[in-house]
């Protein structure tokens, strides 16, 4: 499996690129709309197709780039079910996998953050070794973290109950790729973050609440323009 962890400086979002090397087919997992042209330079450096754009949910700090590629690229775009978005190709409900080519990639509901949020769960081509196993967890789980719970549908016992009871589940050598870092960290694992992360680490679901609820956040800066945008996969010049 071809792997790739790109970043964006401004939203600090992460983009994953995954690939069949063998095939020659991609994937990018929330791509931001001001990097398509680094996005598409490196699909044509390693000489992939772009199959599929996903998003773990409608985002409030920066503009997906999926309708863009779309529309130069022929990929298609994959939404989490339920999410309030107009002209996407498919709405992937918990427990659904994608295929590309040898790779199998499988939604995990882990709403919480929004209404409507799935993390990722990658099995690496079959027969390889070694078999790492990954999990892109969007804004539900940070290194030392996790998303706020504030708007969009969020809600802080949800997210709990999503992270401690699907995403804590995961075997401890899962590697964790998060949404967002403001540290510079890259990756965790799921034991990690079971042991670490001062979010969950002593905490039950009601001191969590209490401690998301006090956190008092201002609003994402772009988030008037952005939620419109990626409720319509991103286009922008047909948002009122």
């Amino acid at each position: 499996m071809l792997f790739r962890q790109l970043f964006d400086r401004e939203s600090s979002t992460y983009t994953y690129l995954i690939a069949d090397p063998l095939n020659k087919t991609a994937m990018l997992v929330d791509p931001v709309l001001e990097q398509v042209e680094r996005d598409l330079q490196l699909l044509k450096e390693l000489e992939l197709s772009l199959r599929y754009c996903l998003e773990t949910h409608i985002h409030a700090d920066h503009i997906t780039s999926t309708g863009k590629l779309r529309a130069i690229t022929g990929c298609s775009s994959v939404i989490p079910a339920g999410a309030k978005v107009v002209g996407a190709d498919r709405f992937i409900a918990d427990g659904e996998t994608l295929q590309l080519g040898a790779i199998s990639i499988e939604a995990i509901a882990t709403p919480g953050h929004t209404d409507s949020h799935v993390a990722y769960r990658i099995n690496g081509v079959s027969g390889a070794a070694p078999k790492e196993l990954r999990v892109l967890t969007g804004d539900a789980l940070f290194i030392r973290g996790c998303g706020r719970t504030d708007f969009q549908g969020g809600d802080a016992g949800t997210l709990y109950d999503s992270v401690t009871q699907r995403l804590f589940t995961l075997p401890e050598e899962t590697l964790v790729y998060p949404g967002h870092d403001y540290r510079g960290c890259t990756v965790s694992t799921i034991g990690e973050e079971k042991r670490w992360n001062p979010r969950f680490v002593g905490r039950d679901r009601y001191s969590f609440i209490e401690l998301m609820t006090s956190l008092k956040l201002e609003n994402p800066k772009k988030m008037m323009e952005a939620v419109p945008a990626n409720q319509n996969c991103g286009n922008v010049l047909f948002v009122s």
